[in-house]
């Protein structure tokens, strides 16, 4: 047998960050990789959340669907409601410190701690001596991301030495850049007006800490040497700069200029220039500089950008230059040191040929850089962090107490009815009916509600409940076919002329059930009238699920007429058809009636034990017991708890499981099952097995979530990542039975240990 790990596909993702047109890099980043990501898997759903600064509008482009204020602490818990709602597969935000709202951005804890789906976080800067309010914000979105990607070695560097991060959830993805053509700076010069001039440029919001004022320093030893030079900065100022002081440092900038006598050589730019203009300007440099005062800087996209072009650089060694531009990419130079500044870029615009050995090794080493494969790399490790969950959900041992949840109401059942019958699916709590409806819920919820009147439970719902189901498994029985009927639309019209055999297995055990439970004599004339004509017509079932689910509605319907000889005699074949298979395909390791575990497995020993103990046959029984056994081992995961077979594994032979898509109504067969075990043999190793399959309802899971609501409802399934947040008529229904049969089962165990306590004092 062979074990594999599923990593789902990621088919929706939300992104959460700034988005043009608000001006600064990281809006221009998560545009870009919204595209990129579009681009990459052109099927994919993208929900993006833009954070909004104080004070301002913007005119978001229609791809932004919801909007945070920056400082209000409220929007950030409702966009994560939000965003839930949406149900995406994974959340990807943008951290920088200064974007979000609160002590160090602490406001975006209020969103990220509610959200459902796995978060990764692209951390912008990484700091290494940050305050306290830094630190407890950033540890605690640690925790709560699934994934943190830097874009530089060094950050993981720092994040792990410094923030003691574990390696495992660190990913090094590199700032994306436009892949665009290795082009000579002539091209795009025509357009600026600079032809015949040579080009250094700087670009990004301007602000004290690039360094500007070094590179004019610099500027003098340059022009005289190169008189047709101009030293481009690209970029509006810094808006907070500018709300605080205006332009005065752009002109502090160019009073330097005049003084040193190159005002001539030295052209602003101010402006936030959009990607066209960008690469535009940057195809027309020869040299492109970054003369940053401070190593602790992480990232550059300028930088990025300029190598992904195809740019001579030139820089000082803050973090990201010395990692990107090692190996004669690029050139760097001490900080602070116009002189030096100077040097490096004469010799290169002396030196054509080392200018353009720089260019090609730059252009080569964007490649791995270019938004595409940036794209790529993003997806898959959505991928992975989907496939690994929320890293805040654990398996919890939720059986303090042994406790039951208390199920008192068929009001979530209810919610699916109307005139007609039980409608199939559900969008959240609401009946879509664009499905409409099926025998196998109608069938079920007859069973349930017959179930639930005999314990006294809403008798007057219950009692509609059962008339409006047994008057639709009545309508799906077609004399003329001596079949029935599986799937009606909405609009009433049946949607096939056969149905399935299990549906056809489902309606004979729904009558059987219902003979067997009701006190309703109206009811149970019906049910053995039209069993008399199901029950013959049954003989022609082949599959083996039908088969147990027909065999269980023979055991009741036998309980009621025992003497009924063609029930009897269609228990004794489908039994032994099962038992026989059983004993074909079983094997040292593969204690199964078939190659492969599918869905509803644990009806197929319930249905070898219930039948064994009625027609007298020990060694059906005790088979019965031996697979169910197998089956309760392969169905528990390694904390313990319950782990049903998964959808991904319908069709692997002979193998152990897949853990998901994991569907409610397998818990349910196997709490029935060990209910029957229990009753063959009375071992407590059953209960434990039931018990634990409840669990899984209640939160003791792979995920550590709920699916089980506290009107009696019940999500559609636990997913690789999530729960499936919809509500069918087959997920509520299972629950529903499985707390009815664990009540069975411990009455039933607390009359065994009343009985040993009446014979210990007898003897």
């Amino acid at each position: 047998m062979t074990s594999d790990n599923l990593t789902p596909p990621v088919g929706h993702v939300a992104l959460i960050g700034n988005f043009p047109p608000r001006k600064c890099g990281i809006a221009t980043f998560t545009a870009d990789l919204r595209e990129a990501l579009v681009t990459t898997n052109r099927d994919l759903r993208l929900t993006t959340v833009a954070v909004t600064d104080t004070g301002q509008t913007h005119a978001y482009p229609q791809e932004v669907g919801y909007e945070i204020g920056q400082h209000e602490a409220d929007d950030y818990a409702a966009a994560a409601d939000h965003i839930n709602a949406l149900n995406p597969d994974a959340v990807s935000i943008q951290h920088e410190f200064g974007i979000f709202g609160g002590a160090a951005g602490s406001y975006l804890l209020k969103l990220t701690e509610r959200l459902r789906a796995p978060v990764v976080t692209t951390l912008h800067t990484v700091l290494t001596d940050p305050t306290a309010d830094q630190r407890r914000v950033m540890m605690r979105l640690a925790e709560q991301s699934a994934r943190l990607v830097v874009m530089t070695e060094m950050g993981r560097t720092i994040l792990t030495r410094d923030w003691n991060i574990s390696p495992d959830k660190i990913a090094v993805i590199p700032h994306g850049i436009p892949d665009v053509p290795f082009l000579d700076p002539a091209f795009q010069k025509h357009n600026f007006g600079l032809d015949g001039r040579q080009v250094v440029l700087t670009f990004g919001l301007l602000s004290p800490n690039k360094g500007i004022e070094n590179m004019i320093d610099a500027l003098p030893d340059l022009a005289e040497a190169h008189p047709d030079l101009v030293y481009v900065v690209l970029g509006a100022t810094h808006p907070h700069l500018v709300a605080h002081e205006g332009e005065a440092y752009r002109e502090k900038l160019q009073a330097q200029a005049v003084a040193l006598g190159v005002a001539d050589h030295l052209m602003f730019v101010n402006e936030y220039v959009d990607a066209p203009i960008l690469q535009a300007w940057l195809s027309a440099a020869d040299i492109y500089v970054t003369p940053y005062l401070n190593e602790a800087q992480i990232t550059s996209g300028t930088l990025a950008y300029a190598v992904g072009l195809g740019k001579a650089v030139v820089s000082t060694p803050y973090w990201h230059a010395r990692e990107l531009l090692a190996d004669d990419v690029g050139a760097l130079v001490p900080f602070g040191d116009p002189k030096a500044l100077a040097a490096e870029i004469g010799d290169l615009l002396t030196n054509q040929g080392r200018r353009d050995r720089l260019r090609s090794r730059a252009y080569d080493v964007g490649r791995k850089a270019i938004w595409p494969v940036v794209g790529r790399s993003y997806l898959d490790l959505l991928a992975e962090a989907r496939a690994g969950g929320r890293p805040s959900s654990p398996v919890r041992n939720l059986r303090a107490g042994k406790r039951i949840p208390p199920v008192s109401t068929l009001a979530a059942v209810d919610r699916m009815m109307d005139g007609c019958g039980m409608l199939q699916h559900g969008r959240s709590t609401i009946p879509d009916r664009r499905h409409g409806y099926c025998l196998d819920d109608n069938a079920r919820a007859l069973m349930l509600a017959v179930e639930l009147k005999a314990e006294g439970v809403e008798i007057d719902r219950a009692t509609r409940i059962a008339g409006t189901c047994a008057a639709f498994v009545e309508s799906a029985w077609d004399d003329d076919r001596n079949a029935f009927r599986n799937f009606m639309g909405y609009q009433r019209n049946w949607l096939e002329d056969i149905g399935s055999q299990d549906s056809h297995g489902r309606g004979l055990w729904a009558l059987g059930r219902a003979v067997a439970g009701t006190d309703d004599h109206g009811l149970k004339l019906w049910a053995t009238g039209l069993a008399e004509r199901v029950i013959p017509a049954s003989a022609e079932l082949t599959s083996p699920r039908a088969r147990a689910f027909a065999t269980l509605g023979l055991v009741d319907w036998l309980s009621v007429y025992p003497g009924h000889r063609p029930a009897r005699t269609l228990l004794d074949v489908f039994s032994t058809q099962l038992h026989d298979l059983l004993r074909e395909q079983r094997r040292p390791d593969w204690l199964w009636f078939e190659p492969v575990l599918a869905y509803d497995n644990a009806r197929l020993p319930e249905a070898l034990i219930r039948a064994g103990r009625h027609l007298g046959r020990p060694e059906m029984v005790a088979d019965g017991l031996a697979a169910l056994g197998w089956l309760a081992g392969m169905q528990t995961g390694d904390g313990g708890h319950f782990r049903p077979v998964g959808t991904e594994s319908f069709g692997r032979l002979y193998s152990r499981p897949l853990p998901f898509d994991q569907q409610p109504v397998d818990a349910w067969a196997m709490i029935d099952a060990c209910l029957a075990a229990f009753e063959a043999d009375g071992d407590t190793e059953w209960r434990r097995h039931a018990e634990a399959a409840l669990d899984w309802y209640l939160g003791r899971n792979d995920l550590g979530l709920r699916l089980a609501t506290a009107d009696g409802g019940c999500y559609d399934g636990l997913q690789v990542d999530r729960v499936n947040l919809n509500q069918g008529a087959e997920s509520i229904l299972a629950f529903q039975f499985s707390v009815s049969a664990m009540r069975r089962l411990h009455r039933l165990a607390q009359g065994d240990a009343e009985q040993e306590v009446v014979a210990r004092a007898r003897r």
